[in-house]
């Protein structure tokens, strides 16, 4: 009992020479900060990408506790997780400089996966997330931008002159990090190049619908862009979609005017086909021989090598978005949701990525050329 003892005696006093107390250490680097915008959105992780959990309003006071690549882990009375740390001062210090009017003035150390560029020619700073709101300036073509927060197909960034404000995410993108292919000096096909991508219909416009499963054309079109938008930003492509919602239905000509508006390299239409007949397989169109012909040919040698279904090769097709458009395009069909067979394999997840990664690989052979 005496050893048992002496031993417990011996740990604490140990624990108190090295100054061990777990609690006090993660508390000592925390400090206190207030928030310097009218509304903030407080997220689970450290991205744009992650679920939003709670806001902060102007002027409230958190603690925060830690920081990775421009945002801070934050807690308050009523929410905790993490914000972008653009707009917080530091109480006791300052961290992040806010001038006297309260505004809070560049971070130089914004991560660089929050960083993004305009692709449009001429592009309006609004007060808030809508067509509805103040327009506070704008941006032209080239410009470079830091995202701090999304909302609803737009998103909220911050100029280098430290104006803040919202714009549509239609018309930036984000910048992409160089890897291994810049450090050896070989550029990738789609290095730099912006693509846009049409997700067909949309709204009350569902395309067609599934014979068996009666599954919606424009559900698949969209959800296979958003796999398809990945595969191009992993290989360092800058990604335009033409609609990022089901319930969205852009016009032809709008989508059209978004492709030549942001001087896009490429553009891609998304879709699922149907037939009276029970026909089957993959079909890529182009319209102009000399413009679009080699894309089509590009992409449709990736789909011929196997994604789950045939591929019916490359046909002419007088299609607006193709006609219209000064920008190299094509069109896919990626199987009929009027044949059963097809129908059951399309709507899997797994088909969907295959088709996007095959579409992706046929970009960057069209640009290696």
């Amino acid at each position: 009992m005496k050893k048992i003892v002496y031993l417990m005696i011996l740990i604490c006093g140990l624990i108190s020479i090295s100054g061990y107390t777990p609690n006090r250490a993660e508390a000592s680097g925390s400090y206190t900060a207030k928030v310097y915008t009218d509304s903030l959105n407080v997220r689970s992780e450290p991205s744009l990408e992650a679920s939003i959990v709670g806001a902060l309003s102007n002027r409230e006071i958190v603690t925060v506790s830690d920081e990775a690549h421009g945002w801070l882990r934050i807690k308050s009375d009523r929410v905790s997780g993490w914000a972008a740390g653009y707009f917080f001062k530091k109480v006791d210090g300052s961290i992040v400089t806010v001038s006297s009017t309260d505004q809070v003035d560049t971070v130089q150390t914004s991560s660089a996966a929050n960083r993004a560029t305009v692709l449009a020619d001429s592009l309006r700073i609004r007060s808030g997330a809508g067509l509805d709101y103040k327009v506070l300036g704008g941006l032209t073509k080239g410009e470079t931008v830091t995202i701090v927060d999304s909302l609803e197909g737009w998103v909220q960034i911050q100029t280098p002159d430290g104006q803040t404000g919202w714009v549509s995410d239609r018309y930036i993108a984000k910048d992409t990090i160089q890897t291994a292919a810049v450090s050896s000096g070989k550029s990738k096909g789609l290095q730099g190049k912006v693509i846009v991508i049409d997700p067909g219909h949309g709204g009350d416009d569902p395309g067609a619908i599934g014979m068996k499963y009666e599954t919606m054309e424009k559900e698949l079109n969209l959800s296979t862009s958003f796999y398809l938008e990945d595969e191009l930003r992993n290989r360092g492509a800058r990604v335009l979609m033409t609609r990022t919602k089901d319930e969205e239905k852009p016009k032809l000509s709008d989508r059209v005017q978004i492709s030549e508006s942001a001087g896009a390299d490429a553009f891609v239409s998304i879709h699922y086909n149907s037939s009276e007949k029970n026909t089957s397989g993959i079909l890529t169109f182009y319209y102009s021989e000399t413009k679009d012909r080699s894309l089509a040919r590009a992409i449709e040698n990736r789909l011929a090598d196997g994604i789950g279904l045939k591929s019916n090769g490359i046909s002419f097709g007088n299609l607006h978005v193709l006609r219209e458009n000064d920008t190299v395009s094509t069109l896919v069909e990626l199987g009929f949701l009027t044949n059963a067979k097809d129908e059951s394999i399309i709507r899997s997840s797994d088909y969907q990525k295959k088709a996007a990664k095959a579409i992706a690989k046929g970009l960057e052979d069209y640009f290696s050329m």
